[in-house]
């Protein structure tokens, strides 16, 4: 791995606005308010962007428009997902969806031109695309505009891995891996982008409260080579990749297409049996190494409860999980490309030594969870 990119949109809000915002929906009685309140406090979240711009009017000193008092228009992107008195409205799919197919384009580019340029690379020099999403579908998709809005050529081969959740970037990554292997003068572009906010409701479901308080928007991207480096900065060999179903998860962590957006459930049974599985998950990564043996840890942070569940599995100490957490407290979970912001912030972590072993792990619907081990050579 040559070089990571993101990119969010440029909307970004305080943890307690949205907290502020569900707890008083028209609906919610006392104890639902407390079970908002409690799952968004504990979530060890600061910050999120999401690319519902409507929903930046939340934060102080900012004052709501007027809205149309015909009510918002499914044409419309903005203000169809909060009316003009803050009540939290249920725009159909099909509208949810023209915002992704709108959004999100820009930000898978936002992203790739990042690697690229950190990579020293030009567009032109790309052979492969790989793409990530789970969170809207249009065709041609993803991996067909980034070729044209980049200006990769259009001889390009072009994967999308779509619905996969959260841990998809490490299968995205494996597949390249496996290119590079093929096709030693191949250059590989992996993005993700995920705009998990369009599919925000409002919900005393428990299920839906925590999956409320923890997704965000963001993309990552990487470029993968087994070409000579271009830059001098540091690189991340791709060492080894595994996959592990857990015994019980199958409708733990769950993602269903409704009339009214997408339905996610993370119930609280994710984090136990995670906590539980989780070293029999990484055995074949990692062999007979020590969890705390391992110099860095990338671990998809689901949530907090899930991070402190792998902690404690694994035996790892608080800085083990330190960077998964920043990205957390400063992000939020933005499902699949999460980990990558956590391998960028290792790949420029000049205090791992040249050889230092890095474990990805990220967590999806199924119970799925991925494992990657990766080396980082420090600059030449």
């Amino acid at each position: 791995m040559v070089s990571i990119g993101t990119a969010r949109p440029a909307t970004t809000l305080a943890q307690s606005s949205i907290r502020d915002l569900f707890a008083a929906q028209p609906g919610v009685d006392r104890l639902g308010a407390r079970l908002i309140r409690a799952a968004f406090d504990g979530a060890a979240i600061d910050r999120r962007a999401t690319v519902i711009a409507e929903l930046g009017e939340l934060e102080p000193g900012e004052p709501r428009e007027t809205r149309d008092p015909d009510g918002p228009r499914p044409d419309d992107h903005e203000h169809v997902f909060l009316d003009a008195d803050g009540r939290v409205l249920s725009p159909l799919t099909g509208v949810r969806n023209a915002v992704y197919r709108r959004e999100a384009p820009g930000l898978f580019a936002a992203a790739a031109a990042d690697a690229l340029a950190r990579a020293g690379m030009a567009a032109a020099e790309v052979t492969h695309v790989v793409t990530v999403s789970c969170t809207g579908f249009f065709a041609p998709g993803p991996d067909f505009r980034l070729v044209r809005d980049l200006g990769i050529p259009v001889t390009v081969e072009r994967t999308h891995l779509g619905f996969m959740g959260c841990s998809a970037a490490l299968p995205a990554l494996r597949t390249a891996g496996h290119i590079c292997a093929a096709q030693p003068d191949a250059v590989v572009l992996v993005v993700s982008a995920e705009l998990c906010s369009l599919h925000l409701r409002a919900s005393s479901d428990p299920d839906q409260i925590v999956a409320a308080a923890v997704f965000a928007d963001g993309a990552a991207a990487a470029v993968v080579s087994a070409a000579p480096a271009r830059t001098p900065g540091p690189r991340l060999e791709l060492d080894a990749f595994s996959t592990a179903i857990t015994d019980d998860g199958e409708s733990a962590m769950d993602w269903t297409i409704g009339d009214e957006g997408f339905r996610m459930v993370l119930t609280a049974d994710v984090p136990r049996i995670v906590g539980r599985e989780i070293r029999d998950a990484v055995r074949p990564t990692i062999g007979d190494t020590a969890p705390d043996a391992v110099d860095a840890w990338a671990i998809h942070p689901g949530g907090r409860s899930v991070l402190d569940r792998v902690q404690s599995g694994l035996g790892l100490s608080d800085d083990a999980m330190s960077t998964s957490r920043e990205v957390l407290r400063a992000h939020g979970n933005m499902s699949s490309a999460t980990v990558m912001f956590i391998l960028q912030r290792l790949l420029a972590d000049d205090a791992l030594a040249d050889g230092a072993t890095i474990v990805a792990l990220g967590f999806g619907p199924g119970l799925t969870v991925e494992t990657a081990r990766l080396t980082r050579r420090a600059p030449a």
